[in-house]
């Protein structure tokens, strides 16, 4: 199938086949017919992507503390890839979406149905159920592609809670302010629009407002006073875009005692306390759709809120924009400046720089029914080297894996010859990037009889199935950490290890960093028995995140932690014995204990360690400390950048130009023993053991 997107790095739209979106719990997969263009949002996506780094860097001053804190702590060639790697990642376009159900159901939506969503521009969307409605008979697919504008404009008017015969402004008269002008028309509402254009001017009196024509050199504050008969207007909304002050200022100046601003745009927001204060005025931002967004419970898992409570949702604010439409109270015919075909999306994008370009919609009638659902697109040739030796699959194409771990396997020599993903655009763009032989949202793909090796770099919750399933296929497999969840499912691929007899490795990289290696070899020369210190400052990440889920990602003791747990393991040498864990006291300030942990391990051969795992420390202070006192001797690793040895003969510091974690050795090592037949780097008894260990610490911190 066909989907637009667009690079960050240098602002390109493209036309791209994609695979289409495999079917998921809770989500609607959705053959489209019609999207709408949002030229206010889009082209400024656009523009971003446009603009050089310096202009990147002044519109986002608090990523650009983030990447100097970075720098900092990584050093600068880590965080250049990591910035580069950010802005490569491809942008699916469009969240106007109009359709037909493939599959629904789960959802309560049966196939066939007509819907309305905030899926992109695709010929196949697969969208969370609570983003997705009906579409009534009398409304056609082109005026349903106005719904999500509509619904932004409409949270806006609720907030402004405007009562029968207020008089309001609207500053901005785009799409959204011309479908304000129209809802607040039906909510019996005396209406004024004000623009810099004239044709826009022009359709909002076709719509029944009144207006000022800036570009005619009107004043606003003066048309406003007579609109309002001498009291100053009930409210203002704003859905301009500009970087001016003077707008918030004019609808301050507008407004009656106790008068309602509410922001539905983007505009300079240096406020004047004096504005605001003699006549105590309310002003508020409104966000999106309405309440539901940007809740993961509400949009992701599909967890409504109660009627009674909450009236008003990102759904039913669609369900009321396209009652109003059926009624006849909202007319989109005049908004539609421009229609394409899909095929011709690219010079759809062109007319963004038209200033005449108004409601830019998409049709998908040519869209070719076979294309549609092919879950496979082939990027090139696959050169196997010699079969059933090194021919690597990736299952999943997330940052970690897109930005470390397939280039780690392509330098290994590892040939790639599949890569999975579930909505299919990272892999097409990681794969054409990397050169692997095709593209899949097959997970069977990744299975079959070209490859030998499956890499894993999913969601936590998944790495179990994926795991046995490529076992049972007789594939070797890396699991980037965790191996898995719980007891049952490390039993599980134990046994399906054993059955195949072929390797399990878990991306346990930093014990083969190569410091850590020359910390090992010191080491091995000392009989005594060890005392580790190991400190990860770990940066917090909010309650409601994945990770945090024990369901999904585990915790993050399952999910980081492990590092540590492992590498204190391979440091010592010697079976784990017994740990104790503690974490911070439940409080009032802090939402998520268990990643603030101290966790002890003790070892049968008398060595013993400390895992700090602080996620409540600052950015500004490096991440990883290990430290290790043996027979009147001490080694410092910082950050994986700094070795320094205490009391060592013939060492005393090993320093890198820029952090080395062992991800390039980790993966090297491991194509090395499948293509050579040999061992699994990381003894199966040790994947285990710390996988075992893992889950008991985090199920002993939750007790």
């Amino acid at each position: 199938m066909q989907q637009v997107l667009q690079n960050l790095a240098n602002g390109e739209t493209s036309l791209v086949d994609v695979p289409c979106p495999n079917s998921k719990n809770g989500h609607v997969l959705i053959q489209t017919t019609k999207t709408l263009v949002s030229v206010g949002t889009e082209r400024m996506l656009v523009d971003f992507g446009k603009a050089g780094w310096i202009e990147k860097a002044r519109s986002q001053p608090d990523k650009v503390k983030m990447v100097l804190e970075k720098v900092k702590t990584d050093g600068l060639s880590a965080t250049y890839d990591a910035v580069k790697s950010k802005l490569d990642q491809p942008l699916p376009l469009g969240y106007c979406n109009v359709g037909t159900v493939m599959d629904g159901s789960d959802t309560g939506f049966e196939q066939g149905t007509r819907v309305v969503s905030n899926g992109n521009h695709a010929e196949v969307v697969r969208v969370p159920k609570n983003l997705v409605t009906a579409i009534p008979e009398g409304v056609d697919d082109e005026t349903a592609s106005f719904t999500v504008l509509g619904a932004i404009a409409m949270q806006g008017i609720r907030l402004i809670k405007p009562t029968i015969g207020e008089a309001v402004v609207v500053t901005g008269l785009g799409l959204i302010g011309l479908l304000a002008v129209q809802i607040l028309k039906a909510n019996g509402c005396r209406v004024l629009g004000i623009d810099f254009d004239s044709s826009k001017c022009e359709l909002a009196k076709q719509f029944g407002a009144e207006v000022v024509d800036l570009s005619k050199g009107e004043d606003p504050l003066v048309a406003a006073e007579a609109f309002s008969r001498g009291r100053g207007v009930d409210a203002v909304l704003i859905t301009a875009s500009s970087k001016s002050n003077d707008i918030m200022h004019q609808a301050a100046t507008m407004c009656r005692k106790r008068g309602r601003i509410v922001l539905v745009g983007v505009v300079g927001l240096e406020l004047s306390r004096a504005d605001l204060y003699e006549k105590e005025l309310t002003f508020q931002v409104s966000c999106s759709y309405g309440p539901g967004r940007y809740d993961d419970e509400y949009e992701a898992k599909g967890k409504d809120y109660p009627f009674a409570f909450v009236r008003w949702t990102e759904q039913r604010n669609f369900e009321a924009i396209l009652d109003l439409m059926a009624a006849g109270a909202i007319d989109i015919k005049p908004l539609v400046s421009h229609r394409f075909v899909i095929d011709d999306a690219k010079e759809a994008y062109a007319k963004l720089d038209d200033k005449a370009s108004l409601g830019i919609v998409l049709d998908y009638s040519s869209s070719d029914p076979e294309k549609l659902t092919q879950s496979t697109v082939n990027l090139g040739a696959i050169s196997a080297p010699s079969k059933g030796k090194g021919n690597v699959a990736f299952i999943g194409g997330g940052n970690y894996a897109s930005r470390v771990l397939i280039p780690a396997f392509k330098k290994a020599g590892a040939n790639l010859t599949s890569i999975v993903t579930s909505g299919g655009i990272s892999a097409v763009h990681h794969g054409n990037k990397n050169g692997f032989g095709s593209a899949s949202t097959d997970l069977q793909q990744a299975l079959d009889d070209k490859t030998d090796t499956v890499v894993i770099a999913t969601q936590h919750n998944l790495h179990a199935s994926q795991a046995i399933a490529a076992l049972e296929k007789g594939k070797h497999v890396f699991v980037e950490k965790p191996l898995a969840l719980n007891h049952e499912e490390i039993n599980a691929l134990e046994a399906a290890q054993r059955a195949s007899n072929s390797i399990v490795m878990v991306g346990y990289n930093r014990r083969f960093a190569p410091q850590v290696q020359k910390m090992k070899a010191l080491l091995s020369n000392k009989s005594a028995p060890k005392t580790f210190i190991m400190t990860m400052n770990a940066g917090d990440i909010p309650k409601d995140h994945w990770t945090q889920d024990p369901s999904v990602g585990g915790g993050r003791i399952i999910g980081e932690a492990c590092h540590y747990i492992d590498l204190m393991r391979f440091l010592s040498g010697s079976e784990i014995s017994s740990f104790n864990a503690v974490k911070m006291g439940e409080n009032d300030f802090v939402e998520v204990t268990e990643d603030k942990a101290i966790i002890t391990l003790t070892f049968k051969d008398g060595s013993i360690g400390t895992i700090h795992y602080f996620a409540n420390g600052g950015k500004s202070f490096p991440k990883e400390r290990i430290e290790v006192f043996c027979d009147d001797a001490v080694l410092q690793l910082d950050n994986f950048r700094k070795l320094t040895g205490f009391g060592w003969k013939g060492f005393d510091k090993m320093n890198l130009w820029s952090q080395d974690k062992g991800q390039a050795n980790c993966t090297k090592t491991f194509m090395q023993s499948v293509i050579s037949g040999s061992a699994s780097p990381i003894p199966h008894e040790e994947i285990f053991e710390v996988a075992r260990i893992s889950v008991d610490i985090a199920e002993h911190l939750r007790s």
